[in-house]
């Protein structure tokens, strides 16, 4: 882990001076907002942080996964517009009771379960307690398409869980998506693709990228001119929230995947200070 570059995401956004991820600074004169640089995706720490865990059990083992108690509610908007929403709460759920299982979109399940209910063009976000999100895009034939450890590949969606359950995440982001050929086809397109050929940060993007085709999700994919058009807002209940501002959709991904691995309580504590009373 010392090799890899300190990602900024304090909370005080607009005293830090942003960058290209790219590292070239297109635009001239100062600028606002966050930037992530980093030398690899955040699947690959993910993968780092997985070695570390005591194998032979003499560290306390994790508790069952709740989503509800460890995942953060949120909503993303550009400008206006919602372009995405996780929500827990009962009236949510009654929009999704159509869903397969009757549990709403946010149900999670083991992977062989996951088998049976996946149809090509779907993606499948992977959750765990302590480690990101890992997103997959389901091509057919049990198999999936991935960016794991800075490479995209073609795995069978049992190996790709790592055991971990998942979801169909066709409804967290509210774009229009592709058809589902063309999400496969997009998704097979870039098997093999790695290192600096890669177009996107972590499995998050790439697999967004494939359903819906949008550039944003690609490194560099929005010029950042200095305007903030893109906002996180973090639901903490008791009718309490904290709405963080940004330049690009990649850069807020970034934070919200950061405050999925740290988990909801580590994200309320650090926020604790900055909280402030949701307009109803």
């Amino acid at each position: 882990m010392g090799n890899q570059v300190e990602k900024l995401t304090h909370l005080n956004y607009k005293e830090v001076p942003t960058a290209d991820p790219t590292g070239m600074d297109r635009d001239e004169g100062p600028r606002i907002g966050v930037s992530y640089i980093f030398s690899n995706d955040d699947d690959e720490l993910e993968q780092q942080q997985d070695s570390v865990h005591d194998p032979g059990g003499e560290n306390p083992a994790l508790q069952p996964y709740d989503p509800q108690l460890h995942e953060v509610e949120c909503s993303v908007y550009y400008r206006d517009e919602c372009i995405y929403q996780k929500s827990f709460s009962e009236e949510d759920a009654q929009l999704e009771e159509g869903d397969e299982g009757g549990g709403g979109h946010l149900s999670t399940y083991t992977p062989e379960n996951l088998l049976n209910r996946c149809k090509p063009g779907d993606l499948v976000e992977f959750v765990c307690q302590a480690q990101y999100p890992h997103w997959v895009v389901y091509v057919g034939d049990f198999q999936v398409v991935h960016l794991h450890r800075l490479e995209v590949v073609n795995s069978f969606l049992t190996d790709a869980s790592q055991g971990r359950r998942g979801r169909i995440a066709n409804r967290l982001y509210r774009y229009k998506a592709l058809s589902p050929a063309a999400v496969v086809r997009n998704a097979l397109e870039q098997v093999g693709c790695k290192d600096r050929d890669l177009s996107w940060r972590n499995s998050e993007c790439f697999a967004a990228w494939c359903r819906y085709g949008k550039r944003e999700f690609k490194i560099g994919g929005e010029l950042r001119i200095g305007k903030q058009p893109y906002r996180l807002q973090i639901r903490l209940g008791d009718k309490r929230s904290h709405t963080l501002e940004f330049q690009s959709l990649e850069d807020l991904i970034m934070e919200k995947r950061r405050n999925d691995q740290i988990g909801k309580a580590a994200v309320i504590q650090e926020l604790s200070s900055h909280l402030q009373t949701a307009e109803e």
